[in-house]
């Protein structure tokens, strides 16, 4: 597990002081009715979207193993996936379509949108989400391989900057047979391009 990081040069504010001063540096009156609640829904809404620091996926993961002789690709796609920018914090949000082939163990399914949701509730950049996943995965039940695709939209690059609306990130991590094998790489992506036929 990923503990917060203290160090020695954090103030003896608090973070509803810290919010205060943010308002007031962006020109506000922080005593405004619609602002007086601002720092505390912010400071429990942060907690929220990065309570992902708080957990561990190895030991979520080790608690819903299962011996099976099933050897056929383990797919869990369309997973909803949201996380905040670590440059910018903002958020970036979308669809992380998971597969493995088990060598003698499987997790159970709900697990994997959980393990998404452990490093997705951090500051992250998506190429590093991608691989984190990726290699939890591998390292916990040690499959013969694991592909991880992350299609997503990032409101840094919507809201600002380049301000492009309709632009998305794909990353990829491949490991094992999905990275050696030619046809295990294909047959994951042409299944995860699938749409669901009325599920």
């Amino acid at each position: 597990m990923a503990p917060r990081v203290e160090t020695p040069t954090l103030t003896h504010a608090t973070f509803e002081d810290l919010v205060r001063e943010i308002l007031v540096r962006l020109g506000e009156d922080p005593q405004r009715e619609g602002l007086v609640q601002t720092p505390k829904r912010v400071q429990k809404a942060f907690e929220f979207l990065t309570r992902g620091y708080d957990q561990d996926p190895e030991v979520m993961l080790k608690k819903a193993l299962f011996t099976v002789t099933y050897d056929e690709m383990v797919i869990v796609k369309d997973v909803e996936m949201f996380s905040l920018c670590e440059h910018h914090m903002l958020p970036f949000f979308g669809k992380v379509h998971v597969a493995y082939i088990p060598n003698g163990k499987v997790i159970g399914l709900s697990k994997i949108p959980r393990l998404i949701e452990i490093f997705s509730r951090r500051l992250q950049i998506q190429e590093r989400l991608t691989t984190q996943i990726a290699e939890s995965i591998q390292k916990v039940i040690q499959p013969q391989g694991v592909g991880v695709v992350i299609e997503a939209r990032h409101l840094c690059m919507m809201m600002r900057g380049v301000e492009k609306q309709h632009s998305a990130a794909v990353t990829s991590s491949m490991l094992g047979c999905f990275r050696d094998e030619q046809e295990t790489r294909t047959e994951f992506l042409s299944l995860i391009r699938q749409r669901p036929n009325g599920i």
